[in-house]
C-alpha cells in the first residue's frame, strides 16, 4: 500500500507556491499520492493565532519580503514578492480546484494549482477573478467556464468547509501544510522532512 500526503494548500500562499513543483516531484519518486486539500486559511488564522499579512507588525512584513526573495533566489524560482494583485483571497481558487479535483481527479487539480499560484506569483493576474480563473482553467485543457460554474455551487462549498475543518482538526496552522503518516510539516522549507518520511 503507498503512502499518502495530505497537502492543505492555500492558493494565494507563496510558498505554496515556492514548493509545489518540489512536493510533487519528490511524491512521484516515492511513489506516494497526494491528497489536495484546498482550505479557508482566513478561518483557519482566526482561530489559531494567526493574522493577515495587512494586520502584521511592520518588521514582519518587510522580513516576510526579505525571506520570499532569499527563498526564491536559493529555489531558482522566479517571483514577484510584490506582485500587483495582491493581497487577494484565495477562496475562489480553492473551490475551483476542488471542482477540478471532483471533475477530473487529483492529478488534474495539481497542475491547475500550479498553474494559478504561478499567475499570481510571476504573471500578475488576479486570482480573485473568475474570467481570470475560468481563462486558466481552459489553458490547462479543461472548460474553464463550465469548471467555473462547478465552483460555485453548494457541493463544492461543502467540500471546502469539510478541507478547512478536517485542517483545524488536524492542528494546521498556515500553508502549505503537509501530513504524512499522521505527522504534520508546516512551509515549504519543511519539504526535506517531508520526502525523508516518504522514503521511510
Amino acid at each position: 500500500m503507498s503512502k499518502t500526503c495530505t497537502y492543505y494548500l492555500a492558493p494565494q500562499s507563496p510558498y505554496a507556491y515556492m514548493g509545489h513543483a518540489k512536493l510533487l516531484a519528490a511524491a512521484e519518486k516515492h511513489g506516494v499520492q497526494i491528497e489536495l486539500r484546498p482550505a479557508d486559511f482566513a478561518k483557519i488564522f482566526s482561530i489559531s493565532g494567526g493574522l493577515p499579512l495587512a494586520k502584521r507588525a511592520p518588521q514582519r512584513q518587510a522580513y516576510r519580503l526579505t525571506e520570499l526573495k532569499r527563498w526564491s533566489e536559493f529555489l531558482n524560482v522566479p517571483l514577484n514578492v510584490q506582485p500587483k494583485f495582491f493581497p487577494v483571497s484565495g477562496d475562489p481558487a480553492a473551490r475551483l480546484l476542488i471542482a477540478t479535483q471532483l471533475a477530473h481527479g487529483t492529478t488534474a487539480a495539481l497542475a491547475l494549482a500550479g498553474r494559478i499560484m504561478h499567475a499570481l506569483w510571476v504573471d500578475e493576474k488576479n486570482i480573485g477573478d473568475g474570467d481570470t480563473l475560468a481563462a486558466l482553467a481552459s489553458a490547462a485543457g479543461h472548460d474553464g467556464k463550465s469548471l467555473l460554474k462547478s465552483s460555485e455551487t453548494a457541493s463544492v462549498q461543502t467540500e471546502f468547509e469539510r478541507f478547512t475543518d478536517e485542517a483545524i482538526a488536524a492542528n494546521v496552522f498556515g500553508a502549505p501544510w503537509y501530513v504524512v503518516d499522521g505527522e504534520g510539516f508546516w512551509g515549504q522549507d519543511r519539504l526535506d522532512f517531508v520526502e525523508r518520511a516518504f522514503a521511510k
